[in-house]
């Protein structure tokens, strides 16, 4: 199992970049997986009726919400820790402080040591589209930092399949991984 994440030629709008070309990395998005598909999984997995998985899944949600809203750090099980967060502006005097400095009230996820080492350890697969939407390389990583290159015959066989990918979407997190790679056409390469 590997993290698919995609590389996108855009023109830079803002920055010491703007008005240029670079491929932006972002997360492909997998589609969102119901709550009933979860509860069915965990069940077949812990061996509990599906009516029990829920009435705990739901038992759980209620607690986790109701501590979370409360101000404490809540543990979830294999993942880490939930609490509540805030945004605000800030103030010299005292006199001042009210609710309406408060500009966001969010959930902050902490992920704990095994899932940030989890992620780590999973191999990264990354696709390059152009500006055009076509896809013009793509490169794997098997683990760490190391970077291997498919067979470039793969990647120009699969180009018509997934050039309907045109790299439409919101902007994700870049990947902390480096490596030297070459576009396909055998021109010359540039840090990843």
């Amino acid at each position: 199992m590997a993290i698919k994440i995609k590389a996108i030629e855009k023109k830079m709008t803002v920055g010491i970049h703007k008005d240029t070309y670079r491929y932006q990395m972002q997360p492909e998005l997998y589609s969102a997986l119901t709550q009933d598909k979860v509860i069915r999984e965990a069940a077949l997995r812990s061996g509990v009726s599906q009516g029990v998985m829920q009435a705990c899944w739901d038992a759980a949600g209620e607690v986790i919400k109701a501590w979370a809203t409360e101000g404490h750090s809540v543990a979830l099980p294999g993942l880490g820790t939930m609490r509540f967060g805030l945004s605000a502006d800030t103030v010299s005097n005292v006199n001042d402080v009210k609710t309406g400095l408060i500009k966001t009230r969010r959930i902050v996820f902490t992920p704990n040591a095994g899932l940030k080492q989890e992620l780590k350890d999973t191999a990264v697969q990354i696709t390059c589209y152009d500006r055009n939407g076509d896809i013009v390389r793509r490169v794997t990583s098997t683990s760490g930092d190391v970077v291997t290159e498919p067979d470039v015959d793969n990647v120009n066989d699969n180009e018509n399949n997934s050039s309907s990918q045109n790299g439409n979407g919101s902007n994700g997190g870049s990947s902390g991984n480096t490596g030297t790679v070459t576009p396909s056409n055998g021109e010359g390469g540039d840090e990843g």
